[in-house]
């Protein structure tokens, strides 16, 4: 299973950054993890835009969903220009039925996932889910191709369960919002060091810090973890 990091910033991409956006393939099999503001346009260093399989939303927040738009308009425009007319499945939950809906255009579907049901199966890739500590309906991923396990937080301010979730993960993809000592649980998101604590008691192999903020040094939140 491969990773590639797109976007890892929080609220708004800095310049030539982009907002939540990872990318998981395995055996030619392109996932996309939520498409956030500038996601497209970074996408395209690694993957062109027909090359997605499948998409998968965490939460409707615009620095997670900010591209969904645009990823749309780019499939019907090559739905012209390659004569590509394959539908791109879009998976998300429906507690936002606006943000559910904005999900089928003209070459994209929605399609509900239910967090509380059977793990949901995406070409190679069986995935579970945790709901978070957010300001609105957001959902965490254990994501797995049957050999490495990666947990995804996506937007949440610190719980334990956490550590049961990610047990024993090759890799955490974890909220890092926040310095260490700051208060991150009123914004729902968590510091350097609480994510650092997840993946400890979690024994994961890999963490890394995402959705960061655009202030400070980030080294220290790399030394505080």
């Amino acid at each position: 299973m491969k990773l590639t990091v797109v976007g890892y910033w929080g609220g708004f991409p800095m310049a030539n950054g982009a907002t939540s956006c990872y990318v998981v393939e395995k055996d030619g099999f392109v996932l996309v993890i939520d498409l956030g503001s500038g996601a497209l346009s970074n996408i395209q260093k690694y993957y062109h835009v027909l090359d997605i399989n499948a998409l998968i939303l965490s939460h409707y927040h615009h620095d997670h969903v900010a591209d969904v738009g645009v990823l749309q308009f780019a499939r019907l425009i090559h739905s012209f220009v390659e004569e590509e007319k394959k539908v791109l499945p879009i998976y998300g939950h429906k507690e936002d039925e606006k943000g559910f809906a904005s999900l089928t255009h003209d070459y994209t579907k929605g399609i509900e996932y239910d967090p509380m049901g059977e793990p949901l199966k995406i070409g190679p890739f069986t995935i579970t889910f945790l709901k978070t500590v957010h300001s609105v309906p957001c959902y965490g991923m254990r994501i797995t191709d049957g050999e490495c396990v990666i947990v995804y937080t996506a937007d949440t301010a610190y719980q334990e369960v956490w550590a049961e979730f990610a047990k024993d993960a090759d890799l955490l993809i974890t909220d890092c919002n926040f310095y260490a000592g700051q208060d991150a649980s009123k914004a729902g998101h968590m510091t350097s060091s609480e994510g650092a604590t997840i993946a400890e008691m979690a024994n994961v192999s890999e963490m890394i810090l995402s959705h960061l903020p655009q202030f400070g040094d980030h080294s220290k939140l790399i030394d505080e973890a």
